[in-house]
């Protein structure tokens, strides 16, 4: 017995989403799960009652921390080709939505959020080596979000989209069902991934009566093979499956994806088969269904047929699978991998010309790509600040303070780019009363680690967090008892697992030709470095005169003593004062402030 469908507010021709009015801001929103993943490898998935080892990734350990979801994945893949997407929901203001919220700044996502949830969600995901999985998740915040919250809280948010994307995974039923006549009331087309199998569904998230009402509501489904094996057991033909759901639900169109053999388009015109791109080897199988909805949903919107839409779907599967996470945490390389699998035709939207060549616009050559630059980097230091709270700074400069006051020392180190902002780095530090002293990480393993001492801070920096050589010093330096700041833009990676404390220097963008070349994100690391500065400058103490001294001359020295029209004073003269007759004088200004230091604590740091 067919299923009816909820009643829609017309949305024109044949409800495709070019039909949708034009003038809304954002090409996608979506809801359901947000998810930080914590990934553990094992040589294979365990049955009941079964013991095993866990395995360890390179250069992470057996657990590494990724951020994922359904929904998160699933419009982060989107977005890599140009969508502007939003997401809406329920989180709490724990480490894991902080987590997950600063990957959706970094990333671009446009966020609403009601922070009142009793904890974000978290999955437990133990991947084989084949790439196959098992996945435990704790959905927290996302069940507890109700009909009545999106109705007063979000319902604008949906309007100002063309298309809204929902799941049957960690939502409630109902919720799912409330969000999606939200959306057709407000002209958008929906769409549903059914993620889980309808009996779970139905055991877990509602009854079936409202599953088969949330299946009818979609425009657009996508099951899981196994969803709709469940659902139809006797047939075992894919695309007869296909179209017996679109039958079933009354659906515009179906999608199904078969792993290895490609995914299956079915609409009006009949069922299509897509085949699969040939990946180089498959390290982890998780989001691989996220990554093609994503990268379906983009193609669509850039103009692509379905069958093109789901070729650069599965053009998306295909990079996701070949490494660790499902989240497109490595925007540029990702994309760059989809489009060189991708074989279809170019849709005629001027975005995908951008994408496709892997530059900026042809327009913003010369001067404009330099202008680029400066608007791509003033974006990014924006979305740095707004998700710096102070935490990480304060804990930062707490653990450096009680290694001060044991006679401990500041180092900075880092490999590449990161090299020549750690020398940089060094130098502000100590112009600012923290004594500091530049560590070349590939010499700490040959006989340099003897330049720290037990109880030595030093602050490591990396774009990623998985720089192989700075990960090695970082290990040598916890092994030898130092204590480890990490700055990085990888807030899942091994560098930020190992660090005490992370500072967050994360960029979406670079800027420049081909997005590649290391420009925002250096900005980003000297910037966090110099607020971390600020707060120890001014947490100490250091006035003028300290600084004065630090600076006997050139022009900052001038300025720091005053000196009119910029006029060097007499050496020894500071301000006024002499610093040789002003025994407390700048010098001593820092150990004052060291001693005040002392009396502080650490917070935020991790135990040895």
């Amino acid at each position: 017995m067919s299923a009816r469908r909820s009643p829609k507010k017309p949305i024109g021709k044949a409800a495709e989403p070019a039909a949708v009015a034009r003038d809304r801001d954002l090409d996608l929103v979506g809801i359901g799960s947000m998810v930080v993943d914590r990934m553990h490898r094992t040589r294979r998935v365990l049955a009941a009652n079964e013991k095993g080892l866990l395995e360890s990734a390179a250069g992470s350990g057996p657990v590494q921390s990724c951020i994922g979801g359904l929904m998160l994945n699933q419009l982060g893949w989107a977005a890599l080709f140009g969508l502007k997407v939003g997401i809406f929901g329920r989180q709490a203001d724990d480490d894991a939505g902080r987590q997950l919220r600063r990957a959706m700044a970094r990333h671009g996502l446009v966020s609403q959020l009601d922070l009142s949830g009793s904890a974000s969600s978290i999955a437990e995901i133990f991947v084989d080596g084949a790439g196959e999985r098992a996945i435990y998740m704790a959905a927290g915040a996302t069940a507890e979000t109700r009909p009545e919250h999106l109705r007063r809280d979000h319902a604008g948010f949906i309007a100002r989209a063309r298309r809204l994307t929902t799941e049957v995974s960690q939502l409630p039923l109902d919720t799912t069902l409330a969000a999606l006549e939200l959306a057709h009331a407000a002209g958008l087309e929906t769409v549903v991934d059914l993620d889980v199998l309808p009996s779970d569904a139905v055991a877990t998230l509602g009854s079936r009566k409202v599953l088969d009402a949330v299946l009818a509501a979609a425009d657009v489904l996508k099951p899981t093979a196994a969803a709709v094996r469940e659902l139809f057991p006797e047939e075992p033909d894919l695309a007869r499956l296909a179209r017996r759901l679109r039958e079933k639900y009354g659906n515009r169109r179906v999608l199904l994806t078969d792993g290895a053999n490609g995914s299956i388009v079915s609409d009006a015109k009949g069922e299509q088969r897509i085949p699969a791109y040939r990946v180089a080897r498959v390290v982890d199988s998780t989001g691989a269904g996220d990554a093609f909805l994503g990268g379906y949903l983009a193609g669509e919107a850039l103009g692509l047929s379905p069958g093109d839409a789901a070729r650069l779907g599965n053009a998306c599967g295909a990079a996701c699978v070949e490494r660790i996470g499902a989240f497109p945490d490595e925007p540029a390389r990702l994309r760059a991998r989809a489009l060189a699998l991708y074989d279809g035709a170019p849709p005629r939207d001027p975005r995908w010309k951008a994408l496709a060549s892997g530059t900026v616009a042809a327009d913003e050559a010369g001067p404009r790509a330099g202008r680029r630059v400066l608007e791509v980097a003033a974006r990014e230091l924006a979305s740095l600040a707004s998700r710096h709270d102070g935490v990480s700074l304060l804990a930062a400069a707490e653990l450096i303070e009680a290694a001060e006051a044991n006679g401990g020392r500041v180092h900075v180190t880092g490999v590449g780019k990161p090299e020549h902002v750690a020398h940089y780095a060094a130098s502000l530090l100590s112009s600012t009363g923290i004594p500091t002293t530049f560590l070349h990480a590939t010499e700490t393993l040959h006989g340099s680690l003897g330049q720290i001492v037990p109880g030595d801070v030093v602050i490591a920096i990396s774009n990623s967090g998985t720089t192989s050589e700075c990960l090695l010093a970082a290990r040598a330096v916890l092994d030898y008892g130092g204590r480890l700041i990490g700055v990085t833009g990888g807030l899942a990676s091994p560098l930020a697992e190992l660090a005490d404390v992370t500072l967050d220097a994360g960029v979406r963008e670079e800027g420049g030709p081909l997005g590649l070349a290391p420009r925002a994100s250096v900005a980003a690391e000297i910037l966090v470095l110099a607020a971390l500065g600020a707060v120890l400058q001014e947490r100490r103490g250091l006035d003028r005169k300290g600084y004065a001294a630090r600076h006997p001359a050139g022009a900052l020295g001038k300025q720091a003593r005053g000196d009119a029209g910029g006029k060097a004073g007499r050496p020894g003269k500071v301000g006024s004062g002499n610093a040789r007759s002003g025994k407390a004088g700048p010098g001593k200004a820092g150990r004052t402030g060291g001693r005040r230091a002392r009396r502080q604590g650490i917070t935020q740091a991790k135990p040895r």
